[in-house]
């Protein structure tokens, strides 16, 4: 096998030789896969390609990371399509009836294939194959390539994530030898956390795309639906023992993906499978990477009209080398040059068949544009002032990814997402109304259907992600045709115009809320909050609603109502204008139900042992939305911790060492009996249960029996059907309804229920005393996605989000995330209410 490799690689470079541009080997004075690129350089053999072969390469930077590294696109195609590329887009944004103007489209236009390389920092192969491919496409020698950019436009993103794979690259520098080591305990094959797969916050950008919560996946997809490729390749590495993977994918596929969509995979996979037989090397189709989850690298090309496809090599934690359980050695000399042959085949297969997939591509559009996609044909959105957060959040997914929608008025009958049922509504003004007859009808029924059709119980990810659930909103889907007008969802904004109030009132219903008090806060101002609802001036303020007033506030003077309507116009927040601290219904200003806020003093810990995409989720959302202080401690320092500078410890997802040692568990406690405020998610929540000192049990299934003897036959398992038995007792990602005591400081903004994103069967026992059961799970509380057969009974009656009085300080318990991936919008009021409301 190594000798047929090497072969070809000499038949590559003996090709590439007499080229007058410098290959990516002469280009950087090291073979590839001698060693790994690090991205300074990746970018500069891009811009050396552009520069010099002006014709056939163009180069645009499109953006930068948190790290402010840059973000490129490479655009290959002939000299006549390079000088054309402009029109090119605009025809092919014509043909998905996305144009602004209202010439006609040709089919007589180059396919466009996109080739994303390295989304996963640590899976570094592909970035180095990406130079191979520019180069192998620009090569004036190869003739076979000349010929395939006459009908196509190659798109070439070298590296989507570049502050991920210069942390995995700078790192694995620093710990190889000369010659590295292929054992696979030797050290260089174990990264230390957070590892490079991640990008700056620590989120996985390959799960990102249509939820776009992180700069870089904004910045590409803004890109990617201003061309919308026919075809669309997402390179990655798995684990190193595994072969190579490429389409077919595996079932589930959801159901809006086309027939030719399913087919022209099977196109490209007999392709690919043609040269990597020729070679002997191994691969796998129709196996593990499904097609349902919505904002992976393949499907959000896929709903999008493209044909998506991920190519999986292994090599995970493999660096320069590694022994596999075959007992063969895997280079990187090996992963980068399968990367590039299906790179090449990709396109090869592409040109071969660019106006079937030029025809194909706006046949989809056709059907979408007619509203032949999907049962579903209008999404209603009922749209309160209680929800204008929520609702203007939802506006600005929809607003990235292209999806058109409006307002109007009307009736009609549909299912309601909150029963479950089919009934009647009327359509109010200022209702959100999102149709299916529009272009990108194939993705908004993927995120607005309730119910996502299975066909297969074993899937890669979640299987409910509904946006109705997602934002906590009201909502219809109805199988008649609204027409949705012009008219604006959300008005605009008004400036405060401040006056010498006695003081202002802010409503407390969103993220926006939150935010707002956040700055207010670290400015300095002093707020406090309601505990109960009141009325003034015929409006109604709810609990958790923010007052500011003059008292307490001096060192402000005169300039503190200018300063407070600076920061509410730039988060566009209305302050409502009090002239008296007497309410008209509720408790005056004065009263006990008032409390004073602080600006707390925040810590998180993180590092070894913590999951680091729960713990960037959180950092993401204090350092980018709230912009408020977290400070990130290592779980390791637990030592070294000052407790008098922490008002509120947040535990992300983890396992906890010191939570095992007692006397280390007793300071936290002690901690908290002071006045410490410690606020748990997930798997954190569950080792402070075991706690002496906790309030929460975990629920166990006490009418589990052993019934062996009564039902010998329960213990025959059929060996094929392991992974199907295995996801019996559990849930990828389910949506539960929890019902919510919304006066508990906790579940402040919210109504009477919370949509949770069930991930695990932790469940736990009704709190008995010192503390409160604030969001509980009933019995048929599940509204969307698969659970076990076997799990599905147990998760009733149960406690999911809780908190416990622990002396002068408290512990909020939240079993589940309610920050998943940050798309899960409803649940981050919960963790404001958890840092600002509880305890205060």
């Amino acid at each position: 096998m190594k000798k047929i490799i090497l072969i070809s690689a000499s038949l590559f470079i003996f090709s590439i030789s007499f080229s007058q541009i410098k290959s990516p080997e002469e280009f950087l004075g090291y073979s590839i896969g001698s060693r790994f690129t690090p991205h300074y350089k990746l970018v500069s053999y891009f811009q050396y390609v552009a520069e010099n072969s002006p014709n056939t390469v163009k180069l645009e930077k499109y953006g930068e990371t948190n790290e402010h590294r840059p973000l490129y696109l490479a655009f290959i195609s002939s000299a006549e399509n390079t000088a054309n590329l402009e029109n090119i887009r605009l025809n092919n944004m014509r043909l998905a009836n996305l144009a602004k103007d209202k010439m006609m489209p040709t089919e007589n236009s180059p396919a466009i294939v996109w080739l994303s390389y390295n989304v996963h920092g640590n899976e570094a192969a592909s970035s180095e194959a990406s130079m191979l491919t520019l180069f192998s496409l620009i090569d004036p020698k190869n003739t076979s390539t000349r010929e395939w950019l006459k009908n196509t436009v190659v798109i070439i993103d070298p590296c989507l994530n570049p502050d991920g794979r210069d942390r995995y690259v700078n790192w694995y520098q620093s710990v190889v030898g000369n010659q590295y080591n292929p054992l696979a305990m030797s050290r260089e094959h174990s990264e230390p956390w957070p590892r490079g797969r991640s990008n700056h916050y620590n989120f996985d950008l390959n799960r990102d795309w249509a939820w776009q919560t992180q700069l870089e996946s904004r910045q590409r997809v803004a890109q990617y639906n201003q061309w919308l490729p026919q075809v669309h390749v997402d390179f990655h590495e798995q684990s190193y023992n595994a072969p190579y993977y490429f389409a077919p994918a595996a079932q589930p596929y959801h159901e809006v993906i086309t027939k030719w969509q399913r087919d022209f995979q099977k196109i490209i996979g007999k392709n690919n499978a043609e040269y990597f037989d020729k070679n002997g090397w191994l691969y796998f189709t129709n196996e593990r990477f499904d097609l349902l989850y919505p904002s992976y690298g393949d499907t959000y090309p896929i709903y999008n009209g493209s044909i998506g496809m991920t190519y999986e090599q292994g090599g995970i934690g493999a660096g320069l080398g590694v022994i596999t359980k075959e007992e063969d050695t895997l280079t990187l000399h090996d992963r980068i040059l399968h990367h590039y042959t299906t790179s090449l085949s990709t396109i090869e297969i592409a040109s071969q068949n660019a106006s079937k997939l030029v025809h194909e591509f706006r046949n989809f559009f056709n059907d979408a544009s007619a509203g032949k996609t999907g049962t579903y044909k209008t999404y209603v959105i009922k749209n309160t002032p209680a929800d204008v957060e929520r609702i203007s959040a939802l506006i600005k997914l929809l607003d990235e990814n292209g999806i058109r929608y409006g307002t109007g008025a009307g009736s009609g009958n549909g299912y309601n997402y909150h029963s479950k049922k089919e009934e009647s509504f009327t359509v109010s003004d200022g209702d959100l109304l999102i149709s299916s007859s529009q272009p990108k009808a194939a993705l908004v029924k993927v995120l607005f259907e309730p119910q996502s059709k299975l066909v297969d119980s074993v899937t890669y990810d979640i299987t409910a992600w509904s946006l109705p659930y997602a934002f906590g909103l009201n909502a219809y889907a109805t199988k008649q045709n609204i027409t949705a007008g012009a008219g604006k969802v959300i008005p605009d904004f008004q400036n405060n115009l401040s006056d010498d109030a006695y003081g202002y009132l802010i409503h407390w219903q969103g993220v926006t809320s939150a935010k707002t008090v956040a700055q207010l806060l670290k400015k300095g101002i002093r707020l406090r909050f309601s505990e109960t609802a009141f009325e003034m001036n015929g409006e109604s303020f709810g609990n958790g609603t923010i007052i500011i007033t003059k008292q307490g506030n001096d060192k402000f003077g005169s300039s503190l109502w200018q300063v407070v309507s600076d920061i509410c116009n730039t988060n566009q927040v209305k302050m409502n204008a009090v002239h008296t601290g007497m309410v008209d219904k509720g408790f005056d200003f004065g009263s006990s139900s008032i409390h004073a806020m602080k600006n707390l003093k925040v810590a998180m810990l993180t590092g070894e042992g913590v999951n680091s995409y729960a713990a960037g989720e959180i950092w993401d959302f204090f350092d980018n939305t709230l912009k408020y202080q977290l400070t990130l401690i290592n779980a390791s320092d637990f030592d070294d911790i000052v407790w008098k500078e922490i008002d509120v410890l947040i535990l992300p997802d983890g396992k906890y060492k010191f939570l095992k040692d007692k006397d280390k568990a007793d300071e936290l406690h002690d901690w908290i009996k002071k006045g410490g405020r410690l606020i748990t998610l997930e798997g954190a929540a569950l080792q402070v249960s075991k706690q002496s000192w906790s309030a929460i049990h975990a629920k166990t299934d006490s009418s589990a029996k052993d019934t062996s003897k009564k039902s010998p036959y329960k213990l025959l398992k059929i060996f094929e059907n392991r992974e199907r038995e295995e996801v019996a007792d559990n849930t990828p990602g389910a949506i539960y309804r929890v019902d919510v005591d919304n006066t508990h400081p906790l579940m402040f903004g919210y109504p009477k229920y919370y949509y949770t994103l069930k991930m695990d069967s932790t469940i736990y026992e009704f709190i008995k005393k010192d503390g409160w059961n604030v969001g509980v799970v009933k019995k048929d509380n599940l509204m969307a996605g698969y659970v076990g057969y076997k799990l599905n009974p147990k998760l009733i009656d149960g406690l999911l989000f809780g908190v416990q009085d622990l002396g002068k300080g408290n512990i909020t318990y939240l079993a589940d995330d309610v920050m998943f991936r940050n798309f899960w919008e409803n649940g981050k009021l919960m963790l404001c209410n958890a840092v600002f409301m509880v305890g205060q």
